[in-house]
This record gives structure tokens, C-alpha cells and sequence, in this order.
């Protein structure tokens, strides 16, 4: 499925987020709603993974808080993917204009800009490979695909003190060419190649990822630390990287408050309590080592 540039687009027309959200249901693009004036999910609510068509659900929802934020989940449940140029800390505009002359970036179906001076590039997702959210922190810019989501318009959220809104600044009804997240990726952080490791089979047990990046977003204040140190551990747990899990948990707990070094020092101080570093034997942690542990190998020469 590939949300329609018009389907997207309405919600700027729209005279509030509950309207946008239904109208974008009768076009099939699942919603959910968010905290008035910010980007949390509602309390008790599983955020992207509670996201909908279903009318009566959505009206559930905006009968309970009438003045919610309307959220769209990003990757192939929606058929949807953005790019979020930041302007917090590194200005996402450099990168931007460095990647769009590189060719990573095509004409997008819709072009937002966002309260804080930030833009979202709509591209159409890919169905047939799963496309994960990353962020490249020292490029000031964000991929949202799979196990991620978008605050869309017209909802407002707070900056500065002040309510700004969403707004949808250009259409592309006819842009079909989805973005290479990949290769975006590359150009704007690169990484040194790694080992080959072993396959990850948390990525295959019924989105168990998503559902733990998405319990992370619904954190309240005092528990918002300690709630991200277990969700990191989990993954740990289940084999990913240190670097993947970053990715999968950094979206969803910057949405609840906490910033970038909290939660860079949150994980890896789960990685470290649940990886910890091998310890070498005790006969061989002095300065001498037993003769009998000396060990011959097969070409005659001894260790």
C-alpha cells in the first residue's frame, strides 16, 4: 500500500486533527492520537501499534481528548516513509541539500514543515523489504520507516512556549521513486564495515522490536530512565548490536523527554550490566603463567 500525496495532504486542510484522522482512515492510512501539544501517545495507549482505520475506535479516542495530536505510523503499515530534517542541535538543511545533490534524495509526495523550522520528506514506503528508523544525529536528520511515526497536520505541538502547527508546503501527486534508506544512510553517517554476525532472530518474532520501542514511548516522567535501561537490556538480550538498538530506541524515548545523551547513556549502560566485558582466568591474570597450562600445537611450537 502507498498513502496517496492527497490522502496526506488533506490533513492541512482539515479544521482539526480528529477530522484529518478520519478522513486519512477512509483513505487506509492508519492513525492513532497523541498528547495534546506534544508527540507522546495517549496514556494507556501502545502508540503505532494500537494505530487504526476503524472509526468508531478513532472517535473513541478524540471523545476521551478532544484536543489530541493525530500521529501516522511510518513504513509498510502505512506505506509510508519520512525523512526528518532537524534543526536541533546539527542543522538538517546542510545534509539535506549535501544528499538531494548526491541524487539520495527523489521528489517526495509531500513536503511538511514542522513547528520547529524542520521539514518531513513523504516517500512512498517499500513493500517488499522492511526499512527500519535510524537516526544520523551529526547530520541533524531522522529516517522514520518501520517501528516509527510522524506527529502529522494539522496537530500542534509547543515550542518555545508557543502552539505551532504542521503544515503541508508541497505535492507531488506524481512522485513514485521511494528513497534508497540504505544509501541515504551511508552518505550521511558513515560506518567501518563490521564482522559479519550472526542473524538476529528478534527481528522475526511478531515485531517484538516494535513493540518494545513503542512501550518505551509511553513512559511517564519518573519512570522514564529506568523504563528505557530494561527495554535496552531486552534487546541486549535478544542479540541486536548496540548501534541497532540505538536506533530502534532513540525515536521513542526522545518523545517522552529524554534527550539524546540520556538515552546513548541509558543503553549503553544496559549493553555493559548485560554484556559485560570477559574476564581473562585467574592463572593467567598475573605476570606469570603456570608450566602446566603451557599447551603444545600441532607444528611443534608451544603457547
Amino acid at each position: 500500500m502507498t498513502a496517496h500525496p492527497l490522502a496526506l495532504a488533506v490533513a492541512t486542510l482539515s479544521p482539526s486533527p480528529v477530522v484529518a484522522a478520519r478522513q486519512l482512515a477512509e483513505a487506509g492510512v492508519p492513525v492513532f492520537a497523541c498528547v495534546p501539544g506534544g508527540k507522546r501517545p495517549l496514556p494507556g495507549s501502545r502508540g503505532f501499534l494500537d494505530a487504526t482505520t476503524d472509526r468508531a475506535q478513532i472517535g473513541a479516542w478524540w471523545r476521551r481528548v478532544p484536543d489530541a495530536n493525530l500521529a501516522i505510523p511510518t513504513g509498510r503499515v502505512s506505506g509510508v516513509v519520512v525523512v526528518d530534517v532537524d534543526v536541533h542541535g546539527a542543522n538538517g538543511f546542510d545534509a539535506f541539500h549535501a544528499a538531494r545533490a548526491a541524487g539520495l534524495l527523489p521528489r517526495p509526495l509531500v513536503v511538511v514543515r514542522t513547528p520547529s523550522g524542520g521539514m518531513h520528506l513523504c516517500y512512498p514506503a517499500r513493500q517488499s523489504v522492511g526499512q527500519r528508523s535510524w537516526q544520523a544525529a551529526k547530520a541533524g536528520i531522522d529516517f522514520r520507516g518501520d517501528g516509527g511515526y510522524i506527529i502529522a497536520p494539522p496537530s500542534r505541538v509547543r515550542v518555545d512556549g508557543v502552539l505551532r502547527a504542521y503544515e503541508v508546503v508541497e505535492l507531488h501527486a506524481d512522485a513514485t521513486t521511494p528513497v534508497d534508506a540504505a544509501r541515504l544512510r551511508d552518505f550521511l553517517d558513515p560506518r567501518p564495515p563490521e564482522r559479519t554476525r550472526a542473524l538476529r532472530p528478534v527481528w522475526s518474532r511478531g515485531g517484538g522490536v516494535e513493540r518494545i520501542a513503542s512501550w518505551v514511548g509511553t513512559l511517564m516522567e519518573g519512570e522514564r530512565n529506568r523504563g528505557l535501561f530494561w527495554a535496552a537490556c531486552r534487546l541486549a538480550e535478544q542479540g541486536l548490536a548496540p548501534a541497532d538498538a540505538l536506533d530502534v530506541l532513540r525515536s521513542p524515548a526522545e518523545a517522552v523527554g529524554l534527550s539524546e545523551r540520556e538515552v546513548v547513556t541509558t543503553v549503553r549502560s544496559a549493553y555493559r550490566t548485560t554484556q559485560p566485558a570477559p574476564t581473562r582466568p585467574a592463572s593467567m591474570s598475573g605476570p606469570f603463567v603456570r608450566r602446566d597450562s603451557i599447551r603444545a600445537v600441532p607444528d611443534g611450537r608451544r603457547l
